[in-house]
Parts: C-alpha cells; sequence; structure tokens
C-alpha cells in the first residue's frame, strides 16, 4: 500500500470544526431543554428528562472536542502532477485519487466562519464527482487551486 499523503489540513480547521460543533450543541441543547418542559409539564417519569441530559452533553462532548481533533488528525491529501490523493476517515478510511486529466474545474469557498479563521476550502469537480478539501489557509488554498489548475490543463495538453 502506498504511503499516506504528506500534507495535513489547517490547525485552525480544528477550531472551526468546534464552532460548528458547539452551534449544532445549542441546537440539540434548545430541543432538550424542550423535551424536558414537556417531560415536566405532563409528569413524565423523571428518567426521561435524565437520559435527555446526558444525551445533550455526550453529543457536546462529541461534537465539540471529539471528532473534530479526530477529524483533523485524520485529513490529509497531496497534489502532484498527475494526481490528487485525498485521505480521511476514522473507521473506514477513504483514499481517492483523481487524475489530473478528470478535473474540470476547482473551486475555492469561505463562509462566514471561516474567513474569520483566514480559511478556505477547495472543491475538485470531475465530471463524475466533486471532491473537496477542507479548512486550508486562504493564501493555501489560493495557491493550491492555481497549481491544480495548471497540472490540470498540461495533463490535458499531453493527451
Amino acid at each position: 500500500m502506498r504511503r499516506q499523503p504528506a500534507n495535513q489540513i489547517s490547525r485552525k480547521g480544528l477550531s472551526v470544526w468546534r464552532v460548528y460543533g458547539s452551534i449544532q450543541s445549542l441546537i440539540v441543547l434548545a430541543v432538550g431543554i424542550g423535551l424536558g418542559f414537556l417531560a415536566y409539564h405532563f409528569e413524565w417519569s423523571i428518567w426521561i428528562m435524565v437520559v435527555v441530559g446526558v444525551c445533550v452533553v455526550l453529543h457536546a462532548f462529541f461534537s465539540i472536542y471529539l471528532f473534530p481533533k479526530v477529524r483533523w488528525e485524520r485529513w490529509r491529501y497531496e497534489v502532484r502532477e498527475a494526481e490528487i490523493e485525498l485521505q480521511h476517515g476514522l473507521f473506514i478510511v477513504n483514499r481517492t485519487l483523481i487524475p489530473m486529466v478528470r478535473v474540470q474545474h476547482v473551486d475555492t469557498a469561505e463562509g462566514p466562519i471561516l474567513r474569520k479563521y483566514g480559511l478556505a476550502s477547495i472543491t475538485i469537480s470531475t465530471a463524475a464527482t466533486n471532491h473537496s478539501i477542507p479548512v486550508l489557509v486562504t493564501e493555501e488554498a489560493d495557491e493550491l487551486r492555481n497549481r491544480i489548475s495548471t497540472f490540470a490543463r498540461v495533463a490535458k495538453d499531453d493527451v
């Protein structure tokens, strides 16, 4: 088996994913409070409120702390002249090779949270699929987009 790709995404991505996890956790907390209110109002068993509370706390732990950390540690990419290699996943490790001759276009995107941290994501489009490299430093994302575009143009000229 090939060695894993050399490049890792920006460490700031950890903070971005934790912000996303916090937003999700606030939504789950609001739902939990609503269920707690219903349990109190309809005089349901106290265990329902305890289970809902534990679920809210576990969701917050996983989505704010654990999942972003594991996701950041596992995400790797490498851009070569002939191909782009992506690797991500914990239990099921996805390794994708995208031949440069198949690349149709490359986009960068940054939402308000990514912009606040100076990050952007790259989307690589082929005829059949879209692949993305998340949370790269904006300058690195722009440089990588241009490099992929150049490699793809050269690869198509050679064919």
